[in-house]
């Protein structure tokens, strides 16, 4: 079915996000000339068949996003960007190598240079090996993580008016490194953290051996298996018990094996954890996910919301941590490109999936009842995280991993009580009927 790609601009929510060069007017005098940033070949109209995954995709191990979680952390490089609530970290020097022989058209500079400055800090990757990739979809995909992660920080920052983000960056010894935004204890957001990781080198026979246990077959040479990983990572944990949280993430995986032979796949997913059922909110959140599944195919939103119900479950609570959204993973078919287009769709529907839920509730009133039961369901919120999700569980244990960022998305502050149970028909209790009994919100 025919995709255009200029349709999630209709909604006035996703516009303001955007602004130029996929950043806030507000935020950045270098975007104020209205141009939008976009990834080469995303204009116009685009034919698409039908996504596909691996057959070891419905269960077992997922490698890419243990990997990309694992690694997914940063260390001190200043923001592109100096806008009001974003903290420029300190300069690191970067090496001294040799330019390209091959001189470059100015044009070309000045349009990756003008990306560039809209992002919350320089690509992980060096500018030249950018621009001697461009179609390459390592580069495609760096691009599109780092336009996310400045869309969602600068509608973060618009929405709290308080705190700053800090930017970090950090250097991975074995190849690449990331760059993690964090706001904490804000107007608005207890905590809200947005990391991009952009990692390279071996795998390890570990990484190997959850590999072949999914079915992934892959030639080493000297028990050697080249890899690249990429991806955007974030958890979002509002004050107000009535602004719901919210986790998404978006990654590519490519492996080479001794044969030349490259073997990829996309995952990735959006999923909302409220306090208190909002049926509207629910709704709102689950329909504008819908309609970006829906440009690539009607099957893909009710298969991936299914896989989000099955995937976050607290299977010792027999409850779900939250009320769903969508999950994915090991999308390798029908092409690389049609793929990247459906994870842009996806990650251009964060921002208008869910800023408006928190403008709309960021400023209610809540009784200390409401924020005990908000305290609650972090707690249900961490136990998920640290004993069933496979990217926190295998950052932890993978050598070099930044544990700061694998944990960042832990909120502040959370409550156990012993034998707590919630009064018949309250609130509470209707929010757990859900978590427990899946619902269909957009039919």
């Amino acid at each position: 079915m025919a995709l255009h790609l200029s349709r999630l601009s209709a909604s006035s929510c996703w516009r303001v996000a955007q602004g130029s060069c996929g950043a806030l007017r507000a935020w950045s005098q270098r975007c104020a000339t209205g141009r939008i940033c976009r990834l080469p070949g995303t204009a116009g109209t685009v034919h698409t068949r039908e996504l596909g995954h691996g057959p070891t995709a419905r269960g077992g191990p997922r490698l890419g996003a243990g990997l990309t979680a694992a690694l997914s952390g940063l260390a001190g490089l200043a923001a592109a960007v100096a806008f009001g609530h974003v903290e420029r970290a300190e300069m690191v020097p970067k090496s001294t190598g040799a330019r390209s022989p091959e001189p470059e058209r100015p044009e070309e500079q000045d349009e990756l240079a003008r990306r560039c400055s809209c992002f919350m800090a320089s690509p992980v990757t060096d500018l030249r090996e950018l621009r001697g990739r461009p179609g390459d979809m390592k580069t495609k995909m760096e691009l599109l993580i780092m336009e996310t992660q400045a869309q969602v920080c600068q509608a973060l920052a618009q929405v709290d008016g308080g705190a700053s983000f800090s930017v970090d960056r950090w250097e991975r010894k074995e190849g690449g490194g990331g760059i993690s935004c964090v706001l904490q204890d804000g107007r608005v957001f207890e905590k809200a953290g947005v990391s991009v990781s952009v990692v390279h080198g071996n795998l390890s026979e570990e990484a190997s051996k959850q590999m072949r246990s999914r079915g992934k077959m892959l030639k080493t040479k000297d028990g050697k298996l080249p890899f690249c990983a990429m991806g955007v990572s974030s958890v979002i944990h509002p004050k107000n018990p009535h602004a719901p949280t919210i986790h998404f993430n978006y990654r590519y995986f490519e492996v080479e094996e001794a044969d030349g032979n490259k073997q990829w796949w996309f995952g990735g997913g959006c999923d909302l954890t409220p306090t208190y059922l909002n049926l509207d909110d629910a709704v709102h959140f689950h329909r504008t996910l819908k309609e970006a599944c829906d440009q690539h195919g009607p099957d893909l939103y009710p298969k991936f919301k299914k896989w989000c119900d099955d995937y976050f479950f607290i299977a010792h609570r027999g409850e779900r941590r939250g009320i769903g959204g969508i999950f994915f993973d090991d999308l390798d078919s029908p092409s690389k490109e049609e793929v990247f287009r459906f994870v842009q769709s996806c990650a251009q529907a964060v921002v208008p999936s869910y800023i408006p839920l928190v403008k709309k509730h960021c400023d209610d009133s809540f009784t200390p009842q409401e924020k005990l039961w908000q305290q609650l369901r972090r707690g249900r919120y961490v136990e998920f995280n640290l004993l069933y999700d496979r990217g926190t569980k295998f950052g932890l244990f993978t050598p070099g991993s930044r544990i700061e960022s694998i944990l960042m998305s832990l909120p502040l502050t959370a409550r156990w009580e012993y034998m707590h149970s919630p009064s018949e028909n309250s609130k509470e209790a209707e929010i757990l009927e859900v978590l427990r009994h899946p619902r269909d919100w957009v039919h």
